[in-house]
Parts: structure tokens; sequence; C-alpha cells
């Protein structure tokens, strides 16, 4: 019953976002690729910077974020970013160990472990990030199209000159 109100929650808030359906998609998009980043501290601050810098639809941004990021999907995407990106650098599996309690050597074992992540997390956004707006645009287009022919509307403009 839970998963079920989350999801008519989400189609309900989802259906009621105002603009052009390009709008709304981008604003989907930016939330989330900020979502899939591992920047979590960041991720309302880093979503108003863009929608304002890029004049995008917040609340679709903000709802895109909170979509794909939820506790049950934060681990996994962290992982696999990690992991993403410990391949990609060429970088050997981390082994946690401390011989030296120095804030030079926590440091540095947070940096073997951020910059991977950061990696793996920026190539994933852009996997998730295009599909989704392209999901988004046809689902607002395809709603609103549903929604004016059961209003009575066919969305077409009549020219009253002829």
């Amino acid at each position: 019953m839970f998963l079920k109100d989350r999801i008519r929650g989400f189609y309900n808030r989802f259906i009621s976002l105002k603009g052009a359906p390009g709008e709304i998609a981008a604003g989907m998009a930016i939330g989330v690729f900020i979502g899939v980043t591992p920047t979590i501290p960041f991720h309302t601050v880093a979503i108003v910077f863009l929608c304002l810098l890029f004049r995008q639809n917040m609340t679709a941004a903000i709802l895109g974020a909170t979509c794909i990021s939820n506790p049950l999907t934060i681990p996994v995407f962290y992982l696999a970013e990690y992991e993403l990106g410990r391949l990609l650098l060429n970088y050997e599996s981390l082994k946690v160990t401390f011989n030296d309690y120095s804030l030079n050597s926590i440091l540095e074992l947070g940096w073997n472990i951020l910059y991977p992540l950061q990696v793996g997390g920026l190539l994933m956004a852009v996997v998730f990030t295009v599909p989704a707006y392209f999901v988004t645009y046809r689902a607002v287009s395809a709603l609103r199209s549903k929604y004016a022919e059961s209003a009575g509307h066919t969305g077409e403009v009549s020219d009253s000159s002829s």
C-alpha cells in the first residue's frame, strides 16, 4: 500500500506541473542529473542554482531528484558509481586500513574514494539524464493530449478569418 500511495503521489504532482513539456522535461533532467551524482548534501542547492541559471522548471527538477535519489537507491548508486569510476581510472580495489591516524592519511584515503565516486557519478548521471528528458517530454505531451481530448479540445487552433 505504501508504494502504491507513493506512486499515486508522484503521478499527481507530475500531472500538476506547470509549463511547456520541454521546460518540464529539462527541469526533470536537471533533477535526475543532480539526484544521481554523489553530492547528497548539496542536491537542493545545486538544483536551485542550475534551474535559475538555465531558467528551467524547479519543481520538476526537485521531483526528479527525489524520485531517483532516495534511501533505497542511494547505496546502489554510490557503490555502482565508485566501482565504475575505479574501473575507468584504473584504481585498485580499496582496502580501508589505517596505518597512521594522521589527518593527511585520512584525507588521502578519502580522496581515493571521493575521486572515483565523482567520476563514476558524473558518467552515470549523463546515462540517466538523457532518457529522463525524453521520457518526461513524451509523458507530459501524452498526458496533456489525453486531457485535452477528454475535455473536448483537440489542441488545434482554428482560423476564424476564413
